[in-house]
Parts: structure tokens; C-alpha cells; sequence
């Protein structure tokens, strides 16, 4: 399996996986914990993808066009942005004490 194919067939599954919830809010807490925020807002794209960019914008009341450019590696949502696309997941930002 060339490292392409092996990639593609990783995106697949991970994917797959960030359809549940409980996955989707474990990748992305990882992904915040990451220094470099533009870690999270990959996660936060691919978790988008995993439940439809189509989907997703209309629950978040944003259109399509503006959610890709949002969650595109130059984006940088507001965290009003980022609650509502969370919110549209049916997911949620937490504090807790470190």
C-alpha cells in the first residue's frame, strides 16, 4: 500500500470515527491541548467533514462557503464562531481547572 492509499484509507476511518460525539469531543480536547492552535482547527475541520460541511453550516446558521473559508488553514473564527459550529455538533466548549 503506497503512503497515499494509507493515508486515504486513515482519513476514512478517522472520519468514520469523529461521527460519534463522544470521539469528535476526544479528538478535539487533544487537539487543544496542542501549543499551535491551527492543530485545533484542523480537528475541528475534519470533525465538520466527518458530519457533513453541509450539515453543519446550516445547524450553525452560516453558509457553506464561509464555513470551509472559516476552518481553512488561514481561518481564525471568532470564539462565537467556534461555539456555534460546536453547538451545531452537538458539542460544547469546557473549562476545567488544570
Amino acid at each position: 500500500m503506497s503512503k497515499k492509499a494509507a493515508s486515504a484509507a486513515y482519513e476514512e476511518v478517522l472520519l468514520e470515527d469523529l461521527k460519534d460525539p463522544t470521539e469528535a469531543a476526544a479528538y478535539l480536547e487533544a487537539a487543544l491541548e496542542d501549543a499551535d492552535p491551527s492543530v485545533f482547527l484542523l480537528a475541528l475541520r475534519q470533525v465538520a467533514q466527518a458530519q457533513g460541511m453541509a450539515n453543519v453550516a446550516r445547524k450553525a446558521h452560516v453558509g457553506r462557503e464561509s464555513l470551509y473559508k472559516t476552518l481553512s488553514e488561514n481561518g481564525n473564527p471568532e470564539l462565537r464562531t467556534i461555539n456555534r459550529l460546536l453547538h451545531a455538533m452537538g458539542l460544547r466548549l469546557s473549562v476545567t481547572a488544570g
